[in-house]
């Protein structure tokens, strides 16, 4: 069905038994997350919240929360995008098949936006800033954000609709230094659209113009985080996933999502900045206070039956885990157009997202002879030549042809895959002093890190071990060997402390030079053993979120040949957690209490309960649990919070 409204979504998921109603009032600041995370941890369903403290309008969260709720949201539009995916990714599919493609002008005709001339939704009554959900997720964050925000904005000059940017910018709406209810912070990233509309406007005499929606028709939020192709605007993908036109309206200079919960409308101003964040985010640590343009709000639009819709990010898998499955389903066809060559990418959510990627690519170049990494290596430098995937720190590229069913999903095989082949003699190809994801910390500067391509291709050299070489012995400080797989070997070293502790992943290798490491190509030097060869979430996620490639690969037997790094032994990643290193995310105790106390009252209550709707039982019994911190799990962890505070 095409929604009209998040509430119509909202019911649809209600009648369906998707969603269900916290009617007890609930505190935004840090409950309201504590709520989300348990129902998210415990696959729970979707949650309205009828009752927020300080706020005459509800919220709504977890919607998105597992891959089958996402897939229902949008389930009688799904198969007619793949179908238009398909016929752009291979025009000459509709001349194979042409049955197949009947729907997609009927499709393509629902991508057009249509303005509203009278009678827009939106346009129903204003309200403040501060009359807003002042959802704050995580105890350092710097005040209430806005998770899920659409911000829209159009190039000096510009009135075509089908010319602007719809992108999904962190907002801040409270704390810092912002005016309560006259500004807010306009959080964006390197390689976003409106930055390149936020330069125009600095050469230009015209104001700079920006509505930010909140809400709406559930694809039109996920269409603003969508990777489109050149050419194509995020309101007619918004369209086509919705099944029903992007509708607007045009409002004292501003343009307005006429089908949206909320807008907020105003100026950002050329030149002036202000302190934005801290923030949990979506690597499972917290983004620092960086200055950051700042909008001046004009007013706040809401719609009859507004609902807040918000999410909670955190160390992966999170609600938001879901719009990269859809993605990845929607857009793997077009992968080979952008990339040409790649026949797979996946850009690992556990690990964070931008800090891994693995590919799988094509080796065409020299078929005569014995197989390398050649055409991979130049498929690998577009790869991180381009847009959002530029952000990779550590891409593993593997050659397509060399094992049957490889693939990129497959995280533990594609592993195993690469390092059974690797020369890493050969096949570590570094960039230094490059630009790396604004969230992540663990670079040289802000923005500012490294990154290695990881190649292989061609026949099996090794076979993979998971048995410690014969008497290893380890240096002072070093302990607790353990597996992550087999070739992976995690081993726990003491705390990094400053400048020199980089030496110390030299004085391992330096030790490690006798032994037989024939199977076991990979070490990682860490903080805690145990954890790390835990679940493979726990090795993707502190392996890649906590390594700089030119400071922190170091190498058992390595050697500098013409500015080429190798090394004749295992390749060694130091993740260990450094004091430049952001802050980990760990809940609020007394936060985590009170939901406890909530879920008891309405155990007392029975079910008919007010507190929570009937029907809810799943729900009262996971708000009891003991919270299991997710975004942690090391002591190291711990102590690297006290030390911030």
């Amino acid at each position: 069905m095409a929604y009209r409204s998040m509430m119509e979504a909202v019911r649809d998921l209600e009648r369906h038994g998707k969603l269900v109603r916290i009617k007890e009032e609930v505190d935004p600041n840090l409950e309201i997350a504590s709520i989300h995370r348990r129902i998210y941890d415990a696959e729970g369903p979707a949650l309205f919240f009828e009752n927020v403290k300080g706020s005459p309008f509800p919220a709504l969260s977890n919607i998105y929360g597992t891959f089958e709720r996402t897939e229902f949201l949008f389930r009688h539009t799904i198969d007619k995008v793949q179908k238009v995916i398909e016929l752009k990714a291979d025009p000459a599919n509709l001349l194979k098949n042409p049955m197949r493609y009947l729907s997609a002008p009927f499709t393509a005709v629902s991508a057009l936006p249509m303005q509203k001339r009278m009678g827009a939704p939106i346009l129903h009554g204003t309200t403040t800033v501060s009359q807003l959900p002042q959802i704050k997720s995580w105890p350092m964050d710097g005040g209430a954000f806005v998770t899920l925000p659409q911000v829209f904005t159009l190039p000096p000059g510009e009135k075509s609709i089908m010319q602007s940017n719809l992108g999904m910018y962190r907002i801040q709406l409270s704390g810092n230094e912002y005016v309560p209810d006259k500004e807010v912070g306009m959080h964006y990233q390197i390689h976003r659209g409106i930055g390149v509309h936020h330069t125009q406007y600095n050469n230009s005499d015209e104001p700079f113009r920006a509505s930010i929606f909140v809400g709406g028709p559930p694809s039109h939020a996920f269409s603003a985080i969508m990777p489109l192709p050149e050419g194509l605007s995020e309101l007619t993908f918004a369209g086509m996933l919705g099944g029903r036109r992007f509708r607007y309206v045009r409002q004292n200079g501003h343009v307005l999502s006429a089908d949206a919960d909320f807008v907020i409308t105003g100026i950002i101003r050329k030149g002036e900045k202000k302190p934005e964040g801290p923030f949990g985010d979506p690597l499972g640590y917290y983004s620092l206070e960086h200055d950051f343009p700042v909008m001046e709000v004009e007013k706040v639009y809401h719609r009859k039956d507004a609902v807040w819709h918000f999410t909670v990010v955190g160390r992966p898998p999170q609600e938001d885990s879901s719009f990269g499955y859809l993605i990845h389903q929607l857009v793997k066809l077009l992968t080979p157009q952008e990339f040409p060559g790649i026949k797979e990418i996946n850009a690992v959510d556990a690990a964070g997202v931008h800090p891994l990627l693995l590919a799988i690519g094509s080796e065409r170049y020299m078929p005569f002879r014995e197989r390398k990494p050649e055409e991979i290596l130049t498929q690998a430098n577009r790869i991180i030549g381009s847009g959002q995937t530029s952000l990779a720190k550590f891409l593993f590229i593997a050659a397509d042809g060399d094992a049957p069913n490889l693939s990129t999903h497959d995280i533990p095989a594609f592993f195993r895959h690469v390092l059974e082949r690797i020369d890493l003699t050969r096949d570590l190809h570094f960039q230094t002093k490059t630009t790396i994801d604004t969230l992540d910390y663990s670079g040289s500067g802000w923005n500012a890190g490294s990154k290695v391509i990881v190649a292989c291709c061609g026949d099996k050299r090794r076979e993979l071990s998971a048995e410690l070489p014969v008497d290893l012995s380890l240096p002072s400080g070093f302990s607790n060997p353990k597996f992550v797989q087999p070739g992976i070997l995690a081993v726990q070293g003491p705390a990094f402390n400053g400048e020199a502790s980089y030496e110390e992943a030299e004085t391992l290798a330096h030790h490690l030079l006798p032994f037989d490491w024939s199977g076991i190509p990979m070490i990682v030097l860490c903080d805690d053993s145990d954890f790390l060869s835990g679940p493979v979430n726990n090795f993707l996620w502190a392996a890649f979120t906590r390594a700089n490639p030119s400071h922190d690969i170091h190498g058992v037997d390595a050697f500098v040949e013409h500015k080429h790094w190798g090394c004749r032994g295992p390749v060694i990643i130091d993740a260990r957690i450094k004091p430049h290193h952001a802050p980990p995310l760990i809940t609020d105790k007394e936060a985590e209490e009170q939901v406890e106390r909530i879920g008891k009252q309405s155990e007392q209550d029975g079910p008919k309960c007010k507190k929570i709707d009937s029907g809810s039982e799943m729900l009262r019994e996971t708000m009891l649990m003991p919270v299991v911190d997710s975004s942690c799990g090391e002591a190291q962890h711990r102590d690297h919070q006290q030390e911030q505070e």
